[in-house]
């Protein structure tokens, strides 16, 4: 059987180097907007989830963000101080509580949004339609989506 380049060694430890470079520049560029509202990447990751799944529970944040319910907290007292989120009780069971951005939040959450698009954008449109669905394809793999 032909031997896989793309497995050895050295090519798999190129590949989770450019990862973490990705994540790194990816994150920078957003960095200057987090600071301004003196809020970091945990906050960030939570404006970003709930820009997507708006009105999640608490209970489906923590098991995407497979974090702590006492980390959680931390940063949603955060973010209420903030005032960009807001909750929704459940009208079929009260304890369940939805959280969504509010006004504000959107407001914040687009203008890191806006600051990270143009890199992926750029790198996306530069590629091929094949290089997007392989990459998006393989980054579900390594996520075991």
């Amino acid at each position: 059987m032909k031997e896989l380049l793309y497995l050895k060694d050295t090519q798999l430890k190129q590949l989770i180097e450019k990862l973490f470079t990705s994540y790194r520049e990816s994150f920078s560029d957003a960095k200057k907007t987090l600071d301004k509202y003196s809020i970091g990447i945990a906050h960030h990751k939570v404006l970003h989830l709930l820009s997507i799944y708006k009105g999640i529970t608490i209970s489906d944040l923590l098991k995407k963000l497979k974090v702590t319910k006492q980390s959680l907290n931390r940063v949603l007292k955060d973010l209420i101080k903030l005032d960009v989120i807001l909750f929704k009780k459940n009208k079929q069971d009260s304890r369940v509580k939805h959280i969504f951005l509010n006004e504000n939040g959107e407001k914040i959450f687009n203008e890191i949004f806006l600051t990270q698009k143009k890199r992926i954008y750029n790198a996306l449109l530069s590629s091929s339609s094949d290089q997007v669905l392989n990459f998006d394809s393989v980054l579900k793999k390594i996520i075991n989506e």
